[in-house]
C-alpha cells in the first residue's frame, strides 16, 4: 500500500471503496481500468477490514467480563 493509503483514514477509504464500487457498477468503465479499480478497491477493502479488527480488539480489551469499560491507558506507539 502506498503512503497515502497508508496515512488514509478508515472514512476515507471506505468512501475511496464506494466510489470505485459504484464506477464500476455503472457497466461504463473500460476493461483495463475496471481491472485497476477492483484491485484498488480490494486493497482499500483489506485496509478497512483491518482496521476494524484493529478497532474491535481495541474495544475487547476495554471491556470487562461484566460488559463495563475498564480503566486503561492509551499505549503510544
Amino acid at each position: 500500500m502506498t503512503k497515502e493509503k497508508e496515512t488514509m483514514t478508515f472514512e476515507q477509504a471506505l468512501q475511496q471503496l464506494e466510489t470505485i464500487v459504484n464506477h464500476l457498477q455503472s457497466g461504463e468503465v473500460p476493461l483495463e481500468e475496471s481491472i485497476e479499480q477492483f484491485q484498488q478497491g480490494v486493497k482499500l477493502a483489506n485496509y478497512c477490514t483491518k482496521s476494524l479488527e484493529q478497532a474491535e480488539r481495541t474495544m475487547t480489551k476495554l471491556m470487562n467480563d461484566q460488559d463495563e469499560l475498564e480503566n486503561f491507558e492509551v499505549e503510544e506507539g
